[in-house]
């Protein structure tokens, strides 16, 4: 093969290279300082959830903000905030075991489950909010819409 081949297939490569990763996005890379995004101090303090890594890498859970809960769900936030009072006393606030696995591993009575209402049911219904540490000064906060098959990593804000 001639130099001058090769010189052109080397450009020809670099310019596939060089498109491909402007394609993905790679020239966007930087790092994050967790949710909130940008290590950036300059930032405005009115980033939104798209600014958020959309995975939690602590837990593997997709993050869910605050704001994309439904209403029930927000509303159910702050009455853990304020300690009450609860539409299922005895049950909002018990012990979750995490039976199913997929939070992280934790003593008994790390999490407590508590009762989104649902829309149109006439029991509990499927949707819960379970706080992990909730007397800690870091509360872990999940969500689940499906009775505990799925969770998702709530970001309050």
């Amino acid at each position: 093969m001639s130099p001058a081949l090769r010189r052109q297939l080397r450009t020809a490569a670099a310019v596939v290279v060089f498109a491909l990763a402007a394609y993905l996005g790679f020239g966007q890379l930087a790092p994050d300082s967790g949710p909130g995004g940008s290590t950036d101090s300059s930032s405005s303090s009115s980033s939104s959830s798209l600014d958020a890594p959309s995975t939690d890498a602590a837990t593997g859970l997709r993050w869910i903000s605050e704001a994309d809960l439904p209403v029930e769900a927000r509303e159910t936030l702050e009455l853990i905030d304020a300690g009450g009072p609860f539409p299922y006393p005895g049950r909002d606030g018990a012990t979750f075991e995490n039976r199913e696995g997929l939070l992280p591993p934790a003593p008994r009575g790390h999490y407590a489950e508590y009762t989104v209402p649902t829309p149109g049911e006439d029991d509990r219904g499927p949707r819960r909010i379970v706080v992990g540490d909730g007397d800690g000064p870091d509360p872990e906060w999940f969500w689940t819409d499906d009775h505990y098959d799925s969770f998702a990593r709530i970001l309050r804000e």
